[in-house]
């Protein structure tokens, strides 16, 4: 059994976090020592890396928390997983878009700047109404 300290540590989710988890029931709460600390096994550090990898992908904590319980059940549920990834697969492109339209007006205005120094067209732009 690991303490919380090492639970965090093996999983890379901070201890807080992991404190997190447990009070919204995204992880089971885990089993106590006779002195009141919390006790982790292997399959607890399991389902904290499981977050931690997938929250990381951009997953918001609503389909990651859906995602650990059919991870963990014993049936493949490979079609529901398929349909949050792909949910979130189109959040990605859709933030991706954003920045590169973000990404091509602020290299416009960079590009702008560097010709006329004189009169600032990003000072203009951030002046306009």
């Amino acid at each position: 059994m690991k303490t919380i300290g090492q639970a965090s540590k093996e999983s890379g989710v901070g201890i807080e976090t992991i404190r997190y988890y447990e009070r919204e029931i995204i992880i089971p709460k885990v089993s106590r020592a006779s002195n009141g600390r919390r006790q982790y096994d292997i399959e607890d550090v399991s389902r904290l890396k499981f977050i931690k990898r997938f929250r990381s992908l951009g997953f918001p904590i609503s389909d990651t928390s859906s995602l650990l319980n059919l991870a963990f059940q014993p049936q493949n549920n490979c079609q529901e997983a398929l349909i949050i990834g792909e949910r979130n697969l189109e959040i990605v492109r859709q933030k991706i878009a954003e920045l590169q339209g973000v990404e091509r007006a602020l290299g416009d205005l960079v590009q702008k700047c560097s010709k006329n120094p004189a009169k600032c067209p990003m000072l203009e732009h951030l002046h306009k109404d």
